[in-house]
């Protein structure tokens, strides 16, 4: 608005301005200070707290100490990756960065620094724990979750298992749906390998693809990851009559007669199932050994982007299963403190259920597997419905399952005060 006018009613005048030389500065009364200051303090104010909440929702944050934790993580990262995820903890005062590694890799290396190291499975938190002791410093272990070893693929294989007779859809399976799920009988799928039994001698042509190679599972690096090394106990198990090694020599014994079963594979890369949710994964790796919550939050993704589930991705669940139980070491109070929060907070807990974990009850009962059905039922998401009857592995004692490992893998061994004396299940 024109000031001039308001304020007389008559136009500004456009003549040459008058310059009163002398005049003195006029100092503005305090009250003026205090009144122009005001309005800009609240201002200023109002947008941190809008800031904050539209980050956090929680608008004494900024005035929180917020705990950055160093960690070492395998595939569990997936969850402390997840923005919700992220977002809870920052709530709490936790901030998680994250070096990512295999399982055994972890367990191999110095933690100096870190808060918390959390391996995907017990193997590898036992060679932590053991060595940890041995060096004078205990430490607490959480498992705040489970997640069984299956076998990830894609129907055309799935189907042409199913014909051969080796798989076996899952029952369940809504009307009107494809399976997503099927049983692989362990016994008759390592025979086909170890009989060198082709896709296109298998039948695999009958469904539009032609596959020359071996019927085989990939796995992740055998040196470095805890589901490679879990498969190897598992086929151990199986290709040796329900029977685990009780001496080095049978160890290296067992190696010797499962080392053709899983080194036709070629090159093993460090994430399997990076290459299975991929557009080229079907070509590189028709079989990959996965955890089931990798593909379960790939399918939970799927429904919530586009309304319709991936059908053309299937899950194998072995015969003779293992549940894998990827345990948060603390190494630090801090670390205590976000490993007792992860397992016991409603809201983490949940939000580990939404990305497909089976998720312990805060008392650490067994996996609440009850409401992963239902979390799966409510999100139109088949829910695999699994056999009580199925056989249950038995992994070596530790020691002589690093010693296949080494074996299989031609790996370096991880040091022998985290490997001596004791069992893992």
């Amino acid at each position: 608005m024109d000031t001039d006018r308001a304020e007389t009613g008559r136009p500004r005048s456009t003549s040459e301005p008058r310059l009163r030389v002398g005049a003195p500065a006029v100092a503005p009364s305090p009250g003026s200070a205090v009144r122009r200051w005001i309005p800009r303090a609240v201002a200023a104010v109002t947008a941190l707290c809008a800031i904050v909440v539209q980050a956090q929702g929680h608008v004494g944050l900024p005035f929180t100490h917020i705990v950055t934790i160093e960690a070492k993580m395998a595939s569990k990262a997936d969850y402390f990756e997840d923005p919700e995820v992220q977002r809870l903890l920052v709530r709490h005062g936790f901030r998680v960065h994250i070096t990512r590694m295999g399982s055994r890799g972890i367990a191999a290396q110095s933690y100096d620094g870190y808060d918390v190291v959390f391996p995907s499975g017990q193997p590898a938190a036992d060679l932590i724990t053991r060595k940890r002791a041995a060096e004078g410093h205990p430490a607490t272990t959480y498992r705040p979750f489970v997640s069984p070893i299956v076998l990830g693929t894609y129907r055309e294989y799935a189907e042409t298992l199913q014909d051969a007779g080796i798989a076996t859809p899952l029952p369940g399976v809504p009307a009107g749906q494809k399976p997503l799920y099927y049983s692989l009988d362990m016994q008759k799928f390592l025979q086909a390998s170890a009989d060198g039994r082709r896709w296109d001698r298998l039948g695999i042509d009958r469904h539009g693809i032609h596959n020359g190679n071996k019927v085989l599972a990939q796995t992740s690096d055998i040196c470095e990851a805890n589901s490679a090394g879990t498969y190897l106990g598992l086929v151990s198990y199986v290709w040796n009559h329900d029977n685990i090694p009780q001496s080095p020599a049978e160890a290296a014994q067992f190696a010797d007669r499962i080392r053709l079963l899983l080194n036709d594979q070629g090159m093993p890369s460090s994430e399997k199932n990076e290459t299975y949710v991929s557009a080229e994964g079907k070509s590189i790796a028709p079989i990959a050994v996965i955890y089931e919550h990798q593909f379960l939050a790939h399918q939970i993704d799927t429904q919530a982007d586009t309304g319709h589930l991936d059908d053309e991705r299937v899950l194998l669940y072995p015969s003779v299963r293992f549940v894998t139980e990827p345990q948060l070491i603390a190494l630090t109070p801090a670390g205590d403190r976000l490993g007792d929060l992860i397992s016991t907070d409603p809201a983490l807990q949940q939000r580990a259920m939404e990305l497909g974990f089976r998720v312990r009850d805060a008392e650490g009962a067994s996996a609440t597997s009850d409401a992963l059905t239902r979390f799966l039922t409510d999100h139109h998401i088949q829910a695999p419905v699994l056999s009580d009857d199925d056989t249950k592995a038995v992994l070596p004692r530790l020691d002589l399952l690093e010693k296949m490992i080494e074996t299989v893998g031609d790996c370096a061994p991880v040091a022998q005060s985290a490997t001596s004396g004791g069992e893992a299940p």
